[in-house]
């Protein structure tokens, strides 16, 4: 148990060490293509369609849309040669985290199988890709519940550590697997809908909190476990929930929405009501919720918006844009006018830690912080010129292939801020 609670530590140092440069990744290079490899299916909602159009009112990058779209497969490409890998055969892929403790993280395997999905039909082996992780994904299960994935994985892709779960990425597995079942259908080499609802249930089971309806850290919180009424504000993916209550027809899987968009609004109110900052992680989820005060598995900023946090206006946001609720959409605003004045307007002044207040603790740059806030800056109609100066530090950011944190969230940001995101 000690390794597990020491697994993020080490990646998180990791990644504010290296400082990502500035470039240019994106040239106009013509229309989106689809394709698709031989034999496969085409996918049913190929990158670049909009076929789902977000909330009423949703701002958008300024720019042609295929040109902004080119932006997201630039940075795709970028980001697959960087990280998607075939180091341990046996068929699988995985994605590579070199600025992780281990070479191979479940939260990349979930991110792998997400971005993967939705970028089907710009990526002509989309499928055989994904395939791969799937493949590796129930090659690797945890030892706690083996339809959940055991967390990491050394450079032999051996799970170590243990072998239990993490909760975000199982999150992302089960909803790239609806996605992928969306996709391509699911009577191929894979039942991905069949594997997504194993999955979502097993996410249920052992990393749902009964009590509280709260998502633990993973299937090694039990209850029991000092951890146990402990809850990590990334892991609050309020759209896979939805997801998971449309697939499963599971009414349990709006109480946990529920349950997690309560406690977002009250942190902010409690806690944050000037910012809208979320702590990485919130303690006595049994009695009254509150940011951690001070330690409680990674650093002394537990308490505080950290390397897990950077990532909730991008999941917050996410859910305000795609399915228009007011919880979500009041608590993106209420991020994206804070930084906005924070800032001044000016991206490249988002830092790397701030404590509730908005006060900042550590002057570094990377894309983990600054990519999120794009999504929220959708929310508002009075923040184009926001969204445009933030839509040209994500496009012109190179990928760099020593972080895989940053790149993954700047990615994803960017697939969801070009209006290119959909909830199966």
């Amino acid at each position: 148990m000690e390794t597990q609670r020491s697994r993020r530590p080490a990646r998180r140092r990791a990644v504010a060490a290296l400082a990502a440069a500035t470039g240019l990744v994106a040239t106009a290079l013509g229309a989106v293509p689809t394709a698709s490899a031989a034999g496969a299916a085409a996918p049913a909602v190929p990158f670049g369609s909009h076929r789902f159009p977000y909330a009423d009112g949703t701002l958008r990058p300024t720019g042609g849309q295929s040109a902004v779209d080119q932006q997201v497969v630039a940075t795709y490409q970028a980001w697959k040669s960087a990280f998607v890998k075939q180091n341990c055969g046996n068929g699988w892929y995985q994605v590579l985290s070199p600025d992780a403790d281990h070479p191979y993280v479940a939260e990349g395997q979930g991110y792998g199988m997400v971005v993967t999905a939705l970028m089907a039909g710009a990526d002509a082996d989309a499928k055989k890709v994904f395939d791969g992780l799937v493949k590796y994904t129930l090659a690797h299960p945890s030892a706690n519940n083996s339809a959940l994935l055991a967390a990491e994985q050394d450079s032999s892709c051996k799970s170590v550590d243990g072998s239990d779960s993490a909760t975000d990425g199982d999150l992302d597995v089960a909803y790239g697997l609806l996605l992928a079942d969306r996709q391509w259908g699911s009577s191929g080499t894979y039942d991905y809908k069949a594997l997504a609802v194993k999955h979502i249930n097993a996410i249920k089971k052992s990393e749902v909190n009964s009590s509280t309806q709260l998502m633990l850290l993973g299937d090694w919180s039990g209850s029991g476990e000092s951890h146990h009424w402990i809850t990590r504000s990334s892991d609050w993916m309020i759209d896979h929930f939805r997801a998971f209550r449309s697939a499963t027809g599971d009414a349990a899987w709006d109480a946990v929405r529920t349950a997690h968009q309560s406690l977002i609004t009250s942190q902010q109110s409690k806690y944050a009501s000037s910012t809208g900052l979320l702590a990485d992680f919130v303690v006595n989820t049994n009695s009254t919720p509150k940011p951690a005060p001070g330690k409680v598995l990674e650093s002394a900023n537990d308490g505080d918006y950290g390397w897990n946090a950077c990532r909730d206006p991008w999941r917050i946001a996410t859910d305000a844009v795609t399915s228009g609720d007011p919880a979500s959409l009041a608590a993106a605003r209420k991020l994206n006018g804070w930084i906005k004045a924070k800032t001044g307007g000016d991206p490249n002044k988002i830092g790397t830690g701030y404590h509730l207040n908005g006060s900042a603790f550590d002057s570094g740059k990377d894309m983990a912080f600054t990519a999120p806030f794009a999504v929220t800056a959708l929310t508002d109609p009075g923040s184009q010129g926001w969204l445009d100066a933030l839509w040209r530090k994500l496009a012109t950011t190179p990928v760099d292939p020593k972080l895989y944190y940053g790149a993954s969230v700047q990615l994803q940001s960017m697939i969801v801020a070009s209006g290119n995101y959909w909830v199966p």
